[in-house]
């Protein structure tokens, strides 16, 4: 299964650089299951596809202002790091910049000194094993000294650093947001629990496995960096009578999809609990449990529009965004939606 599979020609100017208006204001292209032509909606005719009995699964992680900016102790070098994956207390993978220049035993200072981190050693990744240093509470300082790491193709600056986060998110871990849930607004929640959908939250942080370039020819000689994620008791006995009664489970994001499919059963069970997931779902992979998508629209050769291909199928979703750059939708993690069902 060749790289090139996943590529599609999409025009700069196509790659929205800042979210709409009002966050359920975007458009929405259905894409059936059943082979029905693909529609084009809004979003918040979502509610005209769920029905009674269906449970709608969220990730309610939060982005970390992982993004941090410093220098190092001795030669006052500029150093940009973007924490990734918390190891234990104080200790995190990092990607670095410039990594050349950035060896073990290496200090850096972030914000006058109210962070520092020290280089431990390198990871198989390209990255580093980072030692934090600080007095007072972590979370609080990374807010103090921290940028909301929104992605390198977005060059317009955010100014509502909300805008970047689920109305949803809950517990801080993540590095970029699942940005499918960004398209939900408060009184569109509101409506779909009114119709008698389930909404039920699950967590995956947002890591290195999600955005990570794939960079061999075959996808499937592709490693996935594991991410962390948890499943409540609620959340997987709500799940569960959910598929007992033959309701339909529909996933908010590919981050869901991956928490979802790392903890389901062969019978298509699901296990509370909580752990590291490297799973890579690529076309020909098998889903146990999710039976409705929503998403947004992928980078060219990403794990996640190849996720999206063994879920509808390659050849329709590279069909689906061809139509989609012919009808001018906005791309990427502020852009629009596409709902698989």
């Amino acid at each position: 299964m060749k790289l090139s599979d996943f590529d599609y020609f999409l025009p700069e100017g196509m790659i929205a650089q800042e979210p709409v208006s009002r966050r359920d204001a975007s458009r929405l292209m259905v894409l059936h299951l059943n082979g029905a032509p693909p529609e084009h909606r809004r979003f918040t005719d979502l509610v005209d596809y769920l029905r009674t009995g269906d449970t709608l699964v969220i990730n309610d992680t939060k982005v970390m202002p992982a993004r941090l900016y410093g220098k190092k102790d001795i030669t006052g070098a500029k150093v940009e790091v973007l924490i990734l994956k918390q190891l234990d207390k104080n200790r995190w993978e990092a990607l670095v910049r410039p990594g050349k220049r950035l060896a073990a035993g290496t200090k850096i200072i972030f914000g006058d000194g109210l962070l520092e981190a020290l280089i431990l050693e390198h990871t198989d990744f390209g990255g580093r094993v980072l030692e934090f240093s600080y007095n007072g509470i972590f979370e609080e300082i990374l807010d103090q000294v921290g940028v909301m790491p929104v992605p390198p193709y977005i060059k317009k600056p955010l100014s509502d650093k909300q805008r970047y986060q689920t109305i949803y998110a809950r517990q801080a871990g993540s590095a970029a947001a699942p940005t499918a849930g960004l398209h939900f607004s408060r009184e569109l929640l509101e409506r779909i629990s009114n119709m008698g959908v389930v909404v039920v939250p699950v967590l995956l942080h947002v890591g290195l496995g999600t955005f990570r370039p794939v960079q061999v020819k075959d996808v499937r000689e592709h490693h996935m960096h594991a991410e962390y994620y948890e499943i409540s008791e609620k959340a997987a006995g709500t799940i569960n009578e959910t598929k007992q009664r033959k309701g339909r489970l529909i996933a908010v994001g590919t981050t869901t999809t991956r928490c979802l499919e790392s903890a389901a059963g062969e019978k298509g069970e699901i296990c509370p609990g909580s752990g590291w997931t490297d799973i890579f779902i690529y076309p020909g992979y098998r889903f146990k449990l999710v039976e409705g998508l929503i998403t947004n629209f992928h980078l060219p050769r990403s794990t996640l529009l190849m996720m999206v291909s063994a879920f509808a199928g390659k050849d329709k979703i590279m069909a689906a965004y061809n139509e989609a750059v012919r009808l001018k939708y906005r791309f990427f993690s502020f852009g629009d939606a596409m709902l698989i069902i």
